[in-house]
């Protein structure tokens, strides 16, 4: 039976290797040792194999039988299965969304879009981003809906972190400011519509690999 501290310390664990591998710090095809893990927090194999049951939960890593748990790889279908599913379930919450936004959420939504216009690296600019998203997003009052979209961001993040390791350019999003316009008149079927095709748009990266040569890195841009 597992304790109610091994339940916590299990979301701990998973909660931080999972901003370790969304931030690039464990790449995509490396393996988690559950041995140096349990070691590095003081822990149980018990909550270490929940932990990555959570992880595998939100497809940051995979499990595979006799040999133990890697961190997924992603490629460019992968990147359109969850740009795929953000249009959807994004779509759904701001719909219901909607109704309930107020003159204050809006405003903060805009200081979001500010706030990623000025960003000066990746981490801020995937902060305000996020933020803008769930601004416009939470007032739906569906909170399986709103985890589901969650888990989404933290693999666009990924895919994010992944393209722009280096050389950050500022970004300025002119679908953002579409998308609240429309909530402020609104006009919500646009404003749907906008952020559904918004949530839609891959780039390409070209990246150095260990040969020197290029490879690809994709990223969903909202």
């Amino acid at each position: 039976m597992r304790t109610g501290f091994e339940e916590t310390l299990a979301a701990r664990i998973s909660r931080i290797l999972a901003d370790r591998i969304v931030a690039g710090e464990i790449g995509p095809g490396e393996w988690l040792r559950q041995d140096y893990i349990a070691e590095e927090f003081g822990a149980s194999h018990v909550p270490v194999r929940e932990a990555f049951r959570r992880l595998e939960a939100q497809g940051l890593v995979t499990s595979e039988p006799r040999k133990g748990v890697r961190v997924t790889a992603f490629d460019l279908p992968q990147v359109k299965e969850v740009a795929e599913m953000r249009a959807a379930l994004e779509d759904l919450a701001l719909r219901h969304a909607a109704p309930h936004l107020t003159p204050a959420i809006l405003q903060a939504a805009e200081e979001a879009i500010r706030a990623g216009d000025i960003s000066d690296d990746v981490r801020s600019w995937e902060e305000a981003n996020r933020h803008f998203h769930q601004l416009i997003l939470t007032p739906c009052a569906m909170p399986r809906l709103l985890a589901a979209i969650d888990d989404l961001h933290a693999a666009s993040a990924r895919f994010l972190f992944a393209a722009w390791q280096s050389n950050w350019e500022q970004q300025t999003d002119h679908d953002h400011r579409v998308i609240l316009a429309a909530l402020r008149k609104g006009e919500i079927d646009r404003a749907c519509a906008t952020l559904a095709r918004h949530v839609r748009r891959i780039g390409r990266r070209g990246l150095p690999s260990p040969r020197g040569q290029q490879r690809e890195a994709f990223i969903i841009v909202g």
